[in-house]
């Protein structure tokens, strides 16, 4: 991480300025992948407190304990929606535990992966869009050189940062990380720009 600092704050001067005004992050990657995509869809346009509800009522469905794919299988989408799910939501959960049987999705070999043929792959379950496997790129693999060009905390805190007339796309982000030499710690400006309008992902 100090590396990644050092050549952030020469390579940029604004990201400067965040680094010595905000505390260093913390990236602390595990390998749980898959109970963090379920909890991913769980979580979606929900607030944390209501999530960590939904995900209890979950497991406690499952006697307790997070359920293993096959297991979410068994239950119909009436039982799943029955702890708090939307129906979406509980398809959603059933077609990641679908793909994972069948192959589709493995976690074994996701370490090997470029980022984009993680999302390639992952953008194959249905409610896991390219922002959720960004997200699931910076805190659950821990990989620092992640842009979440989608992210509206992003784009607000740029258009801020950089002082542009009006929210940047995801070209103009690009532009900017590369103009600012941002590679390869895109994670880490990302992590400080959100920082900066106090909307760090939780």
């Amino acid at each position: 991480m100090d590396k990644a600092l050092s050549h952030l704050s020469a390579a940029d001067p604004r990201l400067a300025f965040l680094i010595e005004t905000y505390p260093k992050p913390e990236f602390l990657p595990h390998t749980n992948y898959y109970h963090e995509l379920v909890d991913s869809i769980i979580s979606q346009q929900l607030s944390v407190k209501a999530a960590r509800t939904i995900e209890g009522r979950f497991k406690d469905l499952f006697g307790g304990n997070f359920p293993a794919p096959e297991q979410i299988l068994e239950k119909d989408v009436e039982e799943l929606r029955a702890v708090g799910l939307s129906r979406p939501k509980a398809r959603y959960i059933q077609d990641l535990a679908m793909k994972i049987i069948e192959g589709e999705v493995r976690f074994d070999t996701l370490d090997q992966l470029s980022n984009q043929e993680i999302i390639n792959e992952l953008t194959r379950v249905k409610g896991i869009g390219v922002w959720t496997v960004h997200m699931f790129l910076m805190f659950c693999m821990g990989r620092l050189d992640v842009l979440p060009v989608g992210d509206l905390g992003i784009r607000n805190g740029i258009m801020k940062l950089y002082e542009l007339s009006s929210i940047p796309g995801a070209s103009d982000i690009e532009a900017i990380a590369t103009e600012n030499n941002w590679h390869p710690y895109e994670s880490v400006a990302s992590w400080y720009i959100w920082q900066s309008l106090d909307n760090v992902p939780q």
